[in-house]
């Protein structure tokens, strides 16, 4: 009896020395790869402080957020402020994060927003008619708003108004090589695209927006309340620490020619790596 006391002692002390597994989060990822990059990128910051992740692909990642099958998404502040508050007329990229996160539904949290990077609407024109508007930012197309005859990839978003300017609807091309095709030939003398939008040509000026005539687009993770624990959540704001514009381009480029979104994300965070 003695033996079988101290054998059940042993196996006692054995299972309550042993730590227990944390569950693996599974951070959910819109079907594009500008979201699949960012998820890769809180996977990869989230085992670098010790958690198991699973990424997982929706078309709604916010709707199986809010209902419990996911822990993170990545998304972008003024997409979310219209998402949850339409009517919402915050421009500046700190506004529209408070007003995001005053908007999110019960349950919901949101992480720190990457100040140095974003992917908002963004005009092209060519040196040519920067020259002529007398400007290199937004402000100078403003001042020639009824001249713009912009072009833009069918389906995709552009803001009606460029601060108090309504230019004519943009005519639509299959993708962004005919809309910049369009532009050179003089058909359209302003192409939208991105601020984080891979390969833009060189010999183009991206109207710069330093009086937030567009919406910000801040990146931003939102998460579960309650699911993620001080070093989760301390993992995925330091991404907004190190993330910049430039980083985002380059890495969306790579993963359009083929490359692995998750390879891509951990070789940055390598090269970038987060505070201890």
């Amino acid at each position: 009896m003695r033996g079988l006391a101290v054998t059940l002692l042993a196996v006692l002390v054995a299972a309550c020395g042993s730590p227990q597994a944390a569950p693996t989060l599974t951070i959910g990822t819109y079907p594009d790869d500008e979201s699949a990059v960012i998820a890769h990128l809180y996977a990869a910051a989230l085992r670098y402080y010790g958690t198991d992740t699973r990424i997982e692909e929706a078309d709604d990642p916010l709707a199986a957020l809010d209902a419990g099958d996911i822990a993170v998404v990545p998304g972008f502040t003024g997409r979310l402020l219209k998402r949850f508050e339409p009517d919402a007329t915050a421009r500046a990229d700190e506004q529209v994060y408070r007003d995001m996160v005053a908007a999110l539904p019960e349950g919901l949290a949101a992480g720190d927003y990457t100040t140095s990077a974003d992917d908002k609407p963004a005009v092209a024109v060519t040196e040519a008619t920067a020259d002529g508007w007398g400007g290199r930012d937004l402000a100078a197309l403003v001042r020639h708003c009824g001249e713009v005859e912009a072009g833009t990839v069918r389906g995709s978003r552009t803001p009606a108004a460029i601060g108090p300017c309504r230019p004519r609807p943009p005519r639509e091309y299959p993708d962004p090589a005919a809309v910049f095709s369009a532009l050179r030939s003089g058909e359209i003398n302003a192409a939208w695209t991105t601020t984080a939008a891979p390969k833009v040509p060189s010999e183009l000026v991206v109207l710069a927006d330093r009086t937030a005539l567009i919406r910000a687009e801040n990146v931003v993770p939102i998460y579960r309340r309650n699911t993620l624990d001080e070093s989760q959540v301390l993992a995925v704001n330091e991404v907004a620490g190190v993330l910049d514009t430039a980083a985002l381009a380059e890495m969306r480029a790579r993963v359009r020619d083929g490359a692995d979104p998750a390879v891509v994300a951990d070789e940055w965070l390598i090269a970038h790596p987060l505070r201890d």
